[in-house]
C-alpha cells in the first residue's frame, strides 16, 4: 500500500467524518425548527377594544398590548432610527451579519460570557416569533438558520413590518403603534422625529430606558439615536438640533383603559360565551356596547355623593365602621339595552356586582306584581280593600302571622291606588291572599323574575330574594306596553378587519296586555305624584315607580321608569346589617334614582305614558274610590279598562 494511498484514505476519512459531524449538527439543529410558511397566515395577537354607544373607548382586552399597523404608515424617521440602532446593514445582508457575529464572538470570548448578541433585525424577528430567550450556541444556530429562511421567502419590507409590530417596547407595549399610544397618546403616524428616536432606543433594554420609569435615561438614549441618525446623514443638522431640544412630553395612557368597570366585567362574561376569551384577548376585536357614558357618569357621581351622605348619617346614629353599598341599573324600555350599570361604590375594592350577583329581598318594590295581577284579573284601581290588622293561620301548632303596616297605622277601607301609592302592607297581603300567592309568583315570572319565589303570603311584601337586574327588567314591562325585553349590553362585534362577526338583536316577548300595562303604570305614577316617591316630582317629567324597604332597614330600593328608561337602585350592607333608623327606599335610594332619571330625560323629546284604546280616563277620589264626571276637590285622573 503506497504512502500516497494511505494519505488519501486518511484525508477521505477525515473529510467524511467532518462532513458527517457537520451534517449531524445541521440536522440535529434543524430537526425541530418551526415551519416559517406559517407566517403566510400569521396574525399577531392584538388588542380588543370596547366602546360605548356613542363611540367612546371604555376598555381594552389583550394578552399583549399590540396594535398591528402596515409599514406604510410608520414614519420614515422611525424606520431609519430602528435600522440604524438595531441593524444598520439590514438592507445589505441575507439575514445574518457575518462581520457582526465575528466581532461579537471576540467580545464574548474575552468576557467569557454572552455579552454581545450581534443579532440582525431578521434574527431578532425569528427569535421573537419562533424561539425561546435562552442564550446558547444551539439557539443562535437555529436563529441564524431561521433568519436565512425568512430572508429567502420574504422581502425586506415585509420583514421590517413584522418586526415593528412584534418587538417589545416596555410598559406592556408590543409593536410601534401600541408603544406610541402608551407613551405619547397618539398613533405612530403622528410621531415627531424626537419621539421616533425615543421609541427606537427602547428595544435594546425596554425596562432600563422606559420614559415612564427613567425619563433621564430615556432622553440620553434618545439623543444617542439622534446622534447616529445625524452621523449617518439620515437627518439634517437643523432637524437634529431641533429634536435634541424637544422636551419629553408623555401624554399617553398608563395601564389599561377601564371605564364603567362593573359593566365591562359583566359583558366580559357575555363575550366569553359569544367569542371565547382566547379570541377576546388575542384577535383585536371591536366590541360596540349599549352603554350611555353620560348616564353612567351621572350614576357613578350620584352613588358617590349619596353614599357619602348615608355614611355620615350612619355615623351620627353610632353605627361602627359604616360601609354601605349601592347598585344602579338603567335599561332602555323598548330594547332592554343596558344604559348604565354601577355594581358597587368602588370596583378596585370589591368587584362583586350587586346589580346582577347580589340576592336581596326587594321589600315593597315587589308589590306592583301583586297589584298588576289584580288589574289583570279585572280589579279596577278604585276597588276598595280593607286596611286593618289581620291574622293568618300558619298551620296547626304554629303561631299566626300578623303583618303590620310600616307606619303601624291603619286607614280602614282604601282604594288599590292609594294602598299602592302609600305602600301599605296589609292591603297588599289581603290582595295576594284573595288572588292567590302562586298566581302572583307566576305573574312575576312572566315579567322577568327568574329567582325562586316561595309560596308564602309574605311574598307580597317582597321576602323572596331576587336581584336588581331582574326587578328592573320586570318594571320595564309596564311602560313598554306589556312587552318584556331581555337586557342586552353588546350590540355588535367586529373582527380586526372591520367585518361584523356577531350582532345583538333585542329579544322581546309579550308578558301582559297593553291595557293592563297602562293601568298599572298609572298606579305607579301615583306613587310619585301622591305617595312615597314624591321627591321625584322635582324632575318635572312623567315618572312612575315604587319604593322598597325591608325589615330593620336592611335594604332600601327604588324601582321605576319614564316612557323611555327603566331604572333600579338598591342600597344596603353586604353583611345584611341594618342601614340605620328611617333609612327607607325613599330616603336612601330615591335621591340616586331621581338624579339619573333627571339626566335620562335630557335631550329627550316630550313624551307621556301609553294610553291605549282599551282604557279610559276618569275622575276618581283616591281615598273613597268615587267616580265623578268632572274634577272634584281631592280627585285625580285615573285610568280604567273599558272591559
Amino acid at each position: 500500500m503506497s504512502r500516497r494511498f494511505v494519505i488519501t484514505l486518511i484525508a477521505v476519512l477525515v473529510i467524511g467524518t467532518a462532513t458527517g459531524l457537520m451534517a449531524g449538527l445541521f440536522f440535529g439543529t434543524t430537526r425541530d425548527l418551526p415551519q416559517i410558511e406559517a407566517l403566510k397566515s400569521f396574525k399577531p395577537s392584538s388588542v380588543s377594544r370596547v366602546y360605548s354607544a356613542d363611540g367612546v373607548l371604555l376598555a381594552e382586552f389583550y394578552a399583549e398590548k399590540r396594535d398591528p399597523v402596515p409599514l406604510a404608515i410608520v414614519p420614515t424617521h422611525l424606520q431609519n432610527a430602528i435600522i440604524n440602532t438595531e441593524d444598520r446593514n439590514f438592507y445589505n445582508h441575507n439575514g445574518v451579519d457575518i462581520k457582526g457575529i465575528a466581532r461579537a464572538i471576540v467580545k464574548d470570548i474575552i468576557a467569557r460570557n454572552f455579552v454581545e448578541g450581534a443579532s440582525t433585525i431578521t434574527q431578532q424577528l425569528a427569535k421573537t416569533l419562533f424561539l425561546t430567550r435562552e442564550k446558547s450556541i444551539d439557539r443562535k444556530l437555529k436563529e441564524a438558520i431561521l433568519a436565512f429562511q425568512l430572508e429567502r421567502r420574504y422581502t425586506k419590507k415585509e420583514i421590517l413590518e413584522l418586526y415593528l409590530n412584534q418587538i417589545y417596547f416596555g410598559s406592556g407595549a408590543y409593536g410601534v403603534e401600541s408603544a406610541s399610544r402608551i407613551y405619547f397618546g397618539k398613533g405612530v403616524s403622528e410621531l415627531t422625529l424626537a419621539e421616533c428616536a425615543l421609541l427606537a432606543g427602547l428595544p435594546k433594554s425596554p425596562s432600563r430606558y422606559s420614559p415612564l420609569v427613567s425619563p433621564k435615561k430615556a432622553i440620553r438614549r434618545r439623543d444617542l439615536v439622534l446622534k447616529l441618525l445625524h452621523k449617518r446623514h439620515r437627518i439634517t443638522t437643523r432637524a437634529y438640533k431641533a429634536a435634541l431640544a424637544e422636551p419629553l412630553a408623555l401624554t399617553g395612557r398608563r395601564g389599561r383603559v377601564h371605564q364603567a368597570p362593573y359593566f365591562i366585567d359583566y359583558i366580559k362574561g357575555e363575550l366569553a360565551g359569544i367569542v371565547g376569551l382566547d379570541r377576546l384577548y388575542q384577535e383585536g376585536l371591536t366590541i360596540h356596547t349599549t352603554l350611555n357614558l353620560s348616564l353612567q357618569h351621572v350614576g357613578e357621581a350620584s352613588v358617590t355623593k349619596n353614599m357619602a351622605r348615608l355614611e355620615s348619617r350612619m355615623k351620627k346614629h353610632h353605627i361602627k365602621h359604616p360601609d354601605p353599598q349601592c347598585a344602579l341599573l338603567m335599561l332602555d324600555v323598548k330594547t332592554g339595552a343596558i344604559l348604565a350599570m354601577v355594581g358597587g361604590r368602588e370596583f378596585k375594592k370589591s368587584s362583586f356586582n350587586r346589580t346582577t350577583q347580589a340576592k336581596r329581598q326587594p321589600g315593597s318594590s315587589f308589590k306592583p306584581f301583586v297589584y298588576g295581577l289584580a288589574v289583570e284579573q279585572g280589579l279596577d284601581q278604585n276597588r276598595l280593600i280593607l286596611d286593618s290588622p289581620v291574622s293568618f293561620s300558619m298551620g296547626r301548632g304554629k303561631k299566626p302571622w300578623q303583618p303590620q303596616n310600616f307606619s303601624k297605622k291603619y286607614s280602614g277601607e282604601v282604594t288599590l291606588r292609594k294602598a299602592l301609592a302609600l305602600s301599605k302592607n296589609i292591603p297588599a297581603v289581603r290582595l295576594a291572599d284573595s288572588i292567590g300567592v302562586a298566581n302572583v309568583a307566576a305573574f312575576a315570572r312572566r315579567l322577568g323574575i327568574t329567582s325562586p319565589l316561595h309560596g308564602n303570603l309574605s311574598l307580597a311584601l317582597g321576602t323572596a330574594e331576587t336581584n336588581l337586574m331582574e326587578l328592573t327588567r320586570a318594571y320595564a314591562v309596564f311602560p313598554n306596553r306589556g312587552v318584556r325585553s331581555t337586557p342586552m349590553g353588546i350590540t355588535r362585534i367586529e373582527n380586526r378587519d372591520g367585518r361584523v362577526i356577531w350582532e345583538g338583536r333585542p329579544a322581546h316577548a309579550v308578558a301582559i296586555t297593553r291595557d293592563d300595562a297602562a293601568v298599572i303604570t298609572d298606579m305607579l305614577a301615583a306613587v310619585v305624584t301622591e305617595g312615597t316617591g314624591r321627591k321625584a316630582l322635582r324632575v318635572g317629567k312623567p315618572l312612575a315607580g315604587k319604593t322598597g324597604t325591608t325589615d330593620n332597614y336592611r335594604d332600601a330600593l327604588f324601582l321605576g321608569f319614564s316612557p323611555y328608561v327603566a331604572a333600579g337602585v338598591w342600597v344596603g350592607n353586604d353583611n345584611h346589617a341594618p342601614l340605620g333608623r328611617l333609612e327607607t327606599g325613599a330616603r336612601a335610594a330615591l335621591p340616586i334614582w331621581t338624579d339619573v332619571m333627571e339626566a335620562a330625560w335630557a335631550n329627550r323629546p316630550p313624551a307621556q305614558f301609553d294610553i291605549p284604546d282599551g282604557v279610559t280616563r276618569r275622575h276618581m277620589n283616591p281615598t273613597t274610590g268615587r267616580i265623578t264626571t268632572a274634577p272634584a276637590p281631592g280627585s285625580v285622573t285615573a285610568l280604567f279598562k273599558t272591559h
